[in-house]
């Protein structure tokens, strides 16, 4: 990247940036009033990195990687998240097949592109693990035998924040794994209206039709985006003011338990996808400041006294990293 002017991605810099904000209009389109959700939707896509969405049912999360499956024209995977959920329904198991009278392997829902893990919480700590290994490796070991994914592999998992009876919170490592958290609200009452008429003019049920949608991608397009935007420059300075950020968070008052190096890491990889989406070929410390929130709010965990105060941790983030100095130049 050294031959290109500041700025610059690639030979075609424009045609890949501008390429990924008409993907993200069309996904505006139809997922109407979430602009700032399909925004860092389109950055975990880019960092190759995994999403926790954190809403109220009916906001159109499923709809949301329905949109990016068939944008990228992937293969999309839903799994609804029960107490009773197995390990093995998710990652496949080997049985014996009488007819060929020997062991094959049935592999499971993770094998896709795009995997909506569903109310993830509902499954309990044993179920929520069978995901580990193939948020992190990409791979899923059956009988001792590594089975790769397809690639671009990305899991969206949702949480309820409101109903938690007969829920089963996340472990730190589960949640360490998305590199992203989204908190996805309701939209602007003129953002919901044409939602609603879009939906109910000329269409029966309630769905959005997205057969007019236009496949941009394939594949092998997100992952040659992907490792594009990995080659993004980031400064000495930039990349210790993230460290200087996620170190903070470990002795800020408020905040009973900091986010770990993998904070860090995943700071750098979404700044890295942020100022990719806005056409530039090196990181600033406002892309630093821009994902910010949404990298660190779901690894850090807030002192009791801040709770009973009815602060979250957004707002506790937010002051830190107004405390926080940036790099001048």
């Amino acid at each position: 990247m050294s031959d290109t002017e500041p700025g610059q991605l690639t030979e075609e810099p424009a045609s890949d940036s501008q390429l990924i904000q008409q993907l993200t209009q069309q996904i505006n389109k139809l997922f109407i009033g979430q602009t700032k959700v399909v925004d860092q939707v389109m950055i975990a896509l880019l960092a190759a990195g995994h999403v926790l969405v954190e809403g109220v049912p009916g906001l159109g999360k499923t709809m949301l990687v329905r949109l990016l499956a068939k944008s990228i024209s992937g293969e999309y995977t839903r799994i609804q998240f029960t107490p009773d959920l197995m390990p093995s329904d998710i990652t496949g198991h080997i049985m014996f097949d009488n007819e060929a009278n020997r062991f094959r392997i049935r592999k499971g829902p993770v094998f896709t592109n795009l995997l909506l893990a569903d109310e993830i919480n509902r499954a309990p700590a044993k179920t929520q693990s069978a995901l580990l290994e193939v948020m992190q490796e990409h791979q899923v070991t059956l009988e001792g035998k590594a089975l790769a994914v397809p690639e671009p592999f990305l899991v969206m998992a949702t949480q309820n924040p409101i109903e938690q009876e007969g829920t089963y919170p996340l472990p730190e490592a589960q949640l360490d794994r998305f590199i992203i958290k989204i908190k996805i609200d309701y939209p602007q009452l003129d953002q919901e209206h044409l939602m609603v008429r879009a939906v109910t003019t000329d269409q029966v049920g309630d769905q959005f039709n997205i057969d007019t949608l236009v496949h941009r991608f394939k594949p092998e397009d997100i992952v040659r985006l992907q490792k594009l935007a990995s080659r993004v420059a980031v400064d000495e300075k930039v990349s210790h003011y993230a460290v200087c950020i996620v170190r903070q968070t470990r002795d800020w008052p408020g905040i009973a338990y900091g986010a770990g190096p993998r904070g860090g890491i995943a700071l750098i990889r979404c700044a890295r996808a942020y100022a990719f989406m806005h056409g530039r070929d090196f990181v600033i410390p406002d892309d630093i400041k821009s994902v910010a929130l949404a990298v660190l709010r779901h690894r850090i965990v807030l002192s009791p006294e801040m709770e009973l105060e009815g602060m979250d941790s957004d707002r506790v983030l937010q002051t830190l990293l107004e405390a926080v100095d940036a790099p001048r130049n």
